[in-house]
């Protein structure tokens, strides 16, 4: 599949794939056998795309995850289940567009879906409020988890989302409480949860959904705190500097399984999930029914204590001793040098 939007690191890719297409069209129109010319560049263009994925900087994989073209949560969940069927609505306030969930089938068990959902079209876009959620779609998202533990049916997270929306209704309505109240309830849900960062995975608006037993990213998505833009227009009160951004905020996945925080991560064909979307499909398909099979021989009660301790260990640090003053050579140490030692350890 050839995307229709092209990046600048792909431009020397596509100018090849081009060429090659010339190049089979006038050996059709002049009936010239080039063959051995076309599978000598065909080898070069891959040699290529080995040259050009296998070596991507951090802010080019957050381009990527960020395609147009790119496979969205409705996209895995209709192709990786059987009869999916969409609940909507918290409840509450109202039903949520950024936020899908519903039950579906994976070979055979039945498995609550709950992702974040953008949109293609500018239409669909607005519709979908852009993948934002608002604190009604964090508390559909928690209803959904609550039928699931009901029913014992284990949950799947889908997370793909520049951020939860930050507007003043959202504010208004208790975003900080909605995401805070999934982070305690997906602790101690007594089912098992996997999370999968499909594309985008910014700040609080991906870890409303996103406390599992096991968490992956796909190879090019990201997973950080704040978007290597809002991190730049803080730092330096601009976006140009995004791509120094995203080097120094460290959100990719190979980042991510260095610190421990995910368990793996799920390969994508080359040049990204866009390029061949059902081998994607595949990849999370074979690992959503090896990790359900697994984590459902687990007691529950051993689940809830393993996810709880994964989460406890995040950024886990040491404090220096506090010196004793009675003991001390030197008891008029400061605050100040004591962090600072703290620091360099």
């Amino acid at each position: 599949m050839k995307p229709k939007n092209i990046f600048d690191f792909e431009k020397p890719i596509v100018e090849l794939e081009n060429k090659r297409e010339e190049m089979l069209k006038f050996a059709a129109d002049n009936k010239v056998e080039m063959d051995t010319t076309v599978e000598e560049l065909e080898r070069h263009i891959q040699s290529l795309k080995e040259n050009v994925y296998g070596n991507l900087n951090r802010w080019q994989r957050v381009q990527i995850s960020r395609h147009p073209e790119r496979p969205y949560s409705l996209d895995y969940i209709q192709h990786i289940s059987e009869e999916f069927i969409e609940l909507f609505g918290d409840r509450n306030f109202k039903d949520d567009k950024a936020m899908i969930g519903g039950l579906g089938r994976i070979n055979g068990q039945s498995v609550m879906f709950i992702g974040q959902q953008k949109g293609r079209t500018t239409k669909d876009r607005q519709y979908r409020n852009f993948g934002m959620p608002n604190p009604e779609g964090y508390r559909k998202a928690l209803r959904l988890m609550k039928m699931a533990e009901k029913f014992e049916i284990p949950v799947v997270c889908l997370i793909d989302t520049p951020g939860a929306f930050p507007g003043l209704e959202a504010e208004e309505r208790g975003q900080g409480e909605a995401i805070a109240r999934n982070l305690l309830e997906m602790a101690v849900l007594r089912v098992p949860i996997i999370c999968i960062v499909i594309g985008e995975g910014a700040s609080g608006g991906a870890l409303g959904i996103g406390v599992g037993d096991r968490v992956y990213m796909m190879e090019n998505t990201w997973y950080s705190v704040i978007s290597p833009e809002s991190c730049s227009s803080i730092l330096w009160r601009s976006w140009e500097n995004k791509e120094l951004a995203a080097e120094a905020l460290k959100l990719t996945a190979e980042d991510n399984l260095a610190f421990n925080i995910i368990d793996g991560i799920i390969s994508e064909p080359l040049g990204g999930a866009h390029r061949d979307p059902e081998h994607a499909y595949q990849e999370v398909k074979e690992l959503l029914i090896k990790d359900i099979e697994e984590l459902s021989n687990d007691p529950v009660e051993r689940l809830i204590e393993k996810r709880i301790d994964r989460f406890s260990q995040i950024g886990e640090h040491q404090f220096a001793e506090m010196p004793d003053k009675d003991e001390s050579t030197d008891a008029s140490i400061s605050q100040e040098e004591t962090v600072a030692t703290i620091g360099n350890e």
